[in-house]
């Protein structure tokens, strides 16, 4: 096992590698100058050359990414252009906030598609069924930003129940109370999806000879649920990995909708600035997040399933 996890690790190292060139390449190609958000379009050349040299975009773009990863890989980030503070504690503080959301959001979706998915495959045909493949199409169809903005009418403007802006101060409860809303939106899609993955896993594993010979045996309810639920956990558990990965790096439009202070507002906030080195460190961040999430769920999925192990 330490062998695999051990070559695993050493097989998402070209992966990051990739993942922040790509990073790179994609923000420089995109039109326009990066530092004009910050120097007057009525600035001395020499006021623009030496702002030029500070940020080092004067030289090649080889160089100003292997300049880019080696700093990255020491954890600086650069500086944002917009606000002149590090990146690397800008993301910082917005991680913490995503990432109270993304689990939030997880619970939510990934209970509840279990839950609506189990009881799916288990009472195929009947009104259980047919009900669980309902929410499953409205959460996979339903968009973020539409939901979002449709409770927070409901539950905000006309009813006051519940707060739709920011992420809140102070006590533990009024916290929570802002937390609830961007949460629900965010369970939506995941559960959705889980709720089907879910339904196929174990009802084609419950028509399967090994239940049977279970049965012949005497197993009933629990006994038979519990290696049900063991057979299908490797399936639900890598789609459950890449959801929460979307969580992470896709909760752009709710934290947008919602003023949520997370890396995905962040992220929105970078690009109408051109803030180019927020913008890298944030995508990277997020890109090394997914790499680092899959090789959990590989690990995971192999000490569940030692048959899936990979030679």
């Amino acid at each position: 096992m330490v062998s695999f996890i051990l070559r695993r690790v050493v097989y998402t190292i070209p992966i990051a590698l990739a993942v922040a060139a790509v990073c790179f390449s994609l923000v420089h190609l995109a039109p326009g100058d990066p530092l004009s958000a910050i120097i007057p379009a009525d600035a001395p050349a020499e006021v623009v050359e030496a702002i030029t040299r500070a940020y080092g975009m004067d030289r090649p773009l080889i160089l100003q990414f292997l300049s880019w990863i080696g700093r990255a890989i020491r954890g600086d980030l650069g500086i944002s252009v917009s606000n002149g503070r590090s990146v690397t504690s800008e993301i910082g503080l917005a991680l913490g906030n995503t990432f109270v959301l993304a689990l939030a959001g997880a619970f939510l979706g990934f209970f509840f598609g279990t839950l609506f998915g189990t009881l799916a495959a288990f009472f195929q045909g009947r009104w259980m069924d047919k009900l669980s493949t309902a929410l499953a199409v409205i959460g996979v169809s339903v968009p973020h930003y539409w939901l979002g903005l449709l409770l927070v009418v409901i539950f905000s403007v006309q009813m006051d129940w519940l707060p739709s802006l920011g992420a809140g101060s102070g006590d533990l409860g009024t916290r929570l109370r802002h937390l609830v809303l961007p949460a629900i939106t965010m369970s939506f899609i995941p559960m959705g999806i889980i709720t089907r993955t879910v339904r196929s896993t174990v009802g084609e594993i419950l028509g399967s000879e090994f239940v049977t010979a279970l049965q012949a045996r005497g197993l009933r309810g629990l006994l038979i649920a519990k290696h049900v639920a063991k057979n299908a956990a490797p399936t639900v558990l890598a789609v459950m990995g890449l959801q929460f990965g979307y969580l992470l790096g896709g909760s752009i439009l709710v934290e947008t909708v919602f003023s949520w202070p997370g890396t995905g507002y962040l992220l929105n906030t970078a690009i109408f600035q051109r803030d180019i080195p927020l913008l890298q460190g944030i995508i990277l961040t997020l890109a090394m997040f997914f790499v680092v999430l899959n090789l959990a769920v590989d690990v995971l999925q192999t000490l569940l399933d030692p048959r899936i192990k990979r030679g």
